[in-house]
């Protein structure tokens, strides 16, 4: 079910209301976070419903016999790598077996895969809830939390529908407690999240849908079109890359906030960003971190010799690349972002800007309009080979850029609004860079802030596109 769909509208209210009449049960409740949580996510295909409830299970059985081995003095070592390895071996035939047959194919075989290939459908957000899932039992091993015994309260954990298919990527420290404990409206926080909501509909609506148009026309015949509209078409899809996720983000967290869940931030304003490290700590926040914490410093981190922090650090940025899908191009956007990376690190630069960039002051200096645009440009050539179907394709794109060809105008009917509603968002942006979300501060004066709001649900009326667009992160 898609956020941006009728059904979606139809389905929210209805679980709302319910969800809060069932406020003097948690138990129930719950239950019913669970149920609703599936009917959303088997709308697309209910047969994946297995799946989901078979990684819930896997990972909540193994986390109480951690549990049990950790009263009795041992560790449960055996127990949490036998779940990591079911939950890995399940994502990897879904999502990997075709790619490497293929590949395999294409190498010893001559391209011909045919008795090789499964042609299994790639479940929506199955990277997502498996990375959850894996992280519950690798935190119950490590004693981070305790191994829970309230099977109905996990497995809203695992799937509660606003983050599901798309995150953020909660931890079981932060979200499986909420789900373990009564819940009362905070009709603050409400509508603080319909304000998030309204914000990120925007931003998926109109900024996001609104560059595919555009981005999808230029990238289907690249060579047909010259310098100047591949530029374009690359800065476009850097934003509806950006409004699109982040979108989604907002959306979810917003929708979670109405039914008094507070879900972990996941987008930063990325492209205000002085380097390419301070560009990672904001973006996608919740798989960085992820990365971080259970691949990066298990490595050693930062803390070993120079060769080991060159490996540790390709490690985490290969893997980044490939946890985004089965295909070449998403290992290179890796590897170019790791060749980005590696010499601030090596420097000991990588956390030169931990504030906000011009704080305290309304605008930028020089300097830093600067180093935003370099950020933004050299993250905008890694979304070129992100885009890409081949690497072949991403470098005859890029070399594209210095030819002449055809112009497709971004300043036709159809478009002539898309320069506003991507100004509109930076300057909305800009001034919330330090808010709790980007949309966070209001007018105090109520009139202000609902001519604000009726203006934004007019555009979003009035320019979202007329078909349903999935998200890009659904196939990941």
């Amino acid at each position: 079910m898609l956020f941006n769909s009728l059904q979606f509208a139809l389905f929210l209210p209805v679980v709302f209301l319910v969800y809060w009449l069932l406020r003097r049960s948690l138990r129930w409740q719950n239950l019913f976070v669970v149920a609703a949580s599936y009917l959303f996510y088997g709308w697309w295909d209910a047969r994946f419903l297995l799946l989901i409830a078979f990684t819930s299970l896997c990972s909540y059985f193994s986390g109480l016999a951690i549990g049990r081995a950790r009263e009795q003095g041992a560790r449960g070592k055996a127990w949490m790598w036998a779940n990591v390895a079911v939950n890995l071996l399940v994502l990897g035939v879904f999502k990997y077996y075709d790619f490497f047959a293929q590949s395999f194919a294409d190498v010893f075989l001559g391209g011909q895969a045919d008795g090789l290939l499964l042609h299994v459908v790639l479940p929506v957000g199955i990277s997502f809830y498996t990375f959850q899932a894996l992280s519950y039992t690798i935190d119950v091993y490590k004693g981070t939390v305790n191994a829970t015994r309230d099977g109905v309260a996990f497995f809203a954990y695992v799937s509660f529908f606003p983050q599901l298919v798309a995150g953020p990527i909660e931890r079981a420290s932060s979200l499986l407690p909420q789900f373990e404990r009564g819940r009362s409206f905070d009709y603050a926080l409400a509508v603080d999240g319909l304000r998030q909501m309204l914000w990120g509909f925007f931003k998926k609506l109109v900024v996001a849908d609104s560059c595919a148009v555009y981005v999808d026309k230029v990238f289907a015949a690249p060579s047909a079109y010259g310098g100047t509209t591949l530029v374009v078409a690359a800065v476009l899809f850097s934003f509806q890359i950006y409004g699109d996720f982040s979108g989604y983000s907002d959306i979810a967290i917003g929708t979670a906030k109405l039914f008094g869940i507070r879900l972990r931030r996941n987008f930063n304003v990325p492209y205000f960003s002085r380097d390419m490290a301070e560009f990672w700590r904001r973006w996608h926040i919740s798989l960085t971190t992820w990365f971080r914490d259970y691949v990066y410093i298990p490595l050693g981190g930062s803390r070993v010799g120079s060769w080991r922090v060159v490996f540790n650090t390709l490690v985490i940025f290969l893997l980044s690349g490939f946890w985004h899908g089965a295909n070449w191009t998403f290992l290179a956007w890796g590897l170019f972002h790791a060749l980005l990376f590696l010499p601030l690190i090596l420097l000991h630069r990588n956390r030169r800007y931990r504030d906000t960039v011009a704080e305290g002051r309304r605008l930028p200096n020089l300097r830093e309009v600067g180093q935003m645009l370099l950020t933004f440009l050299l993250a905008t050539v890694g979304w070129v080979i992100f885009r890409s179907p081949s690497i072949g394709f991403a470098f005859s794109y890029l070399g594209g850029v210095f030819q002449q060809g055809e112009y497709l105008s971004l300043l036709t009917n159809d478009y002539f609004f898309l320069p506003a509603a991507l100004l509109l968002m930076l300057v909305v942006e800009w001034f919330n860079r330090d808010g709790a979300h980007e949309f966070a501060r209001q007018p105090r004066n109520r009139v202000l802030r609902w001519v604000g709001y009726m203006l934004l649900i007019f555009i979003i009326v009035c320019y979202m596109q007329t078909s349903e667009m999935p998200f890009i992160y659904f196939q990941f």
